[in-house]
């Protein structure tokens, strides 16, 4: 893992559209990309960075800005992204034991079926520190078309071999910390 501050590069970069609207052009014309970096400021969604079929790079654009086809569903911020960032460390990593696996993903007020992409790990600031606080962000492609941004919590995996019924569960946060010292 590499730690980013501000911006970094994604594990592999993505194939996107860009919504017109979000770059100068109509809501209803999507616009070939190519997504490879995510950029992180305190207080505001994750930022991505495009390579535009035209060669400009565009930086910046909000999670749901960007589809994984050129008829998405409709989406809306709250639909890309649970919470704004709360710092501006991170490191993004692919696990390799999720990496490809389907899920079932809570995004704003629906459930729906989603690609596990990479997880996005903050680091350095007030809220990694406290253990009810820690979270991950788990990047998702959905079968929609869309990208979601979710906590673990929000995300149940769907592993062939492994798991059973997928549910949801009401477990609890840590909120301990534990020291061999």
């Amino acid at each position: 893992m590499t730690l980013f501050t501000a911006s970094g590069s994604l594990p592999r970069h993505q194939y996107v559209s860009v919504c017109g609207a979000f770059i100068g052009f109509n809501a209803d014309e999507w616009f070939p990309a190519v997504w490879f970096g995510l950029h992180s400021h305190p207080g505001r969604a994750w930022g991505c960075t495009v390579l535009l079929e035209c060669g400009a790079v565009y930086r910046d654009l909000p999670p749901h800005a960007l589809a994984f086809c050129t008829d998405p569903d409709p989406w809306t911020i709250k639909d890309a992204q649970e919470w704004d960032c709360y710092g501006s460390q991170f490191s993004l990593h692919t696990y390799d034991y999720l990496d490809g696996l389907t899920a079932i993903v809570r995004a704003a007020d629906a459930e729906l079926g989603a690609e596990y992409l990479f997880t996005a790990i903050p680091i350095g600031d007030a809220y990694t520190h406290a253990p009810g606080q820690a979270k991950e962000f788990m990047f998702l492609r959905t079968d929609g078309g869309r990208m979601t941004i979710q906590p673990t919590n929000r995300v149940l995996f769907r592993d062939k071999s492994f798991t059973t019924v997928p549910r949801w569960l009401p477990l609890r946060r840590s909120e301990s910390v534990y020291s061999c010292e």
